[in-house]
């Protein structure tokens, strides 16, 4: 039996102490500072209130300031902060971690630089630990909701980091007959693979909007539109891929989360209030208060993509979908779907 100790209680972090607590494991679950109701509300009855499940009796409950004594011991420490806690991971959390323990984060994101370049977030991490500290960063990636794999819904995710006898480790502390792990050294391809997933999920989104608003109904769908805007995203996400140096295998990770994300969440709300006609602004009002790591992500691709399109990297053309996204959050653009932009000629010389 190992000691893992969870840093964050949100949904996904949390839900992973299904497969960690059934292999055998002693459970530690650390609140965030915005994580106080739910932690209070776990050590009543173990029912997590926005997971919206039970967890399993036995896991040990902490607050912020008991995160010292979460980690006594400890043979893996998972982080589930959001994107928008990147900041406070950096600065009050690597800091107190002990060198000799692995991290594995949740937390699906990456950071574009000024020249363009466009970095995950196990490599901001690294960066941003303390001066001469060694942190052994690992990552999860892949289409996996955190309430589908609670309920023990079979999940394929990939697990990355730059030391493969690391990840076999934590692969077999984790991995169940539901929760498949494959284990990959390119983090950049893993990571920045399911990054994007939501600027592009977004885009397929709108057209679950421009359904509703064309038969004037909730509810309606439209496969054929929504199938074309997928296949131009993974396409887009494929070309972003190799432009950034991440192997081309690791769009399985990155099109299985597009799928996940289209048929559910936040993301999913945005782009369909867009597709109805809602501008921007109008869109985040009706849906006030709720995060969006979509908008994020969204933004931040783009204008790498922008950059590198100044420097003659790659030409705006070849990422149509990316940029009607951008025009439509960033520019104030109403959504018109770029059909024409999408189509190809291509002439193989194959019988």
């Amino acid at each position: 039996m190992s000691i893992i100790t969870f840093v964050c209680a949100g949904q996904m972090n949390s839900a992973i102490t299904f497969p960690a607590f059934e292999n055998g494991h002693e459970i530690r679950l650390v609140g965030s500072p915005l994580d106080r109701d739910i932690i209070e509300r776990l050590r009543k009855d173990n029912y997590h209130s926005t997971l919206k499940r039970t967890l399993h009796d036995g896991i040990r409950y902490y607050q912020i300031e008991e995160l010292q004594e979460a980690l006594q011991g400890a043979d893996l420490i998972l982080g589930g902060v959001s994107s928008f806690g990147l900041d406070w991971f950096c600065d009050e959390i690597l800091p107190v971690l002990p060198e000799d323990v692995p991290l594995l984060t949740v937390t699906k994101g990456m950071v574009d630089l000024e020249d363009g370049t466009l970095i995950p977030y196990p490599t901001v991490f690294a960066e941003r630990q303390p001066a001469g500290k060694h942190i052994n960063f690992n990552a999860i990636g892949g289409p996996c909701t955190s309430y589908e794999l609670a309920d023990h819904d079979d999940s394929h995710v990939a697990f990355c980091g730059k030391d493969m006898e690391t990840l076999k480790k934590i692969k077999k502390m984790l991995a169940t007959e539901y929760y498949h792990i494959s284990l990959s050294t390119d983090v950049v391809g893993v990571e920045c693979a399911v990054a994007m997933k939501n600027a592009y999920a977004l885009g397929v989104s709108l057209a679950v909007g421009l359904a509703e608003k064309r038969d004037g109904k909730t509810g309606a769908v439209h496969y054929n539109s929504q199938a074309a805007l997928f296949g131009q995203g993974v396409k887009e996400m494929m070309q972003l891929l190799a432009l950034i140096g991440g192997g081309p295998e690791n769009i399985i990770h990155g099109a299985g989360d597009l799928y996940v994300t289209v048929f559910g969440g936040r993301t999913r709300k945005i782009g369909t209030l867009l597709g109805r006609g809602l501008t921007f602004a109008q869109a985040m009002e009706e849906l006030q208060g709720v995060t969006l790591e979509s908008i994020v992500i969204a933004t931040r691709t783009a204008r790498a993509v922008r950059k590198l399109a100044a420097r003659g990297v790659v030409s705006l053309e070849d990422y149509p979908l990316l940029m009607h996204v951008d025009e439509i959050i960033n520019q104030g653009a109403e959504v018109c779907i770029p059909w024409e932009k999408f189509t190809t000629t291509v002439s193989s010389g194959r019988c």
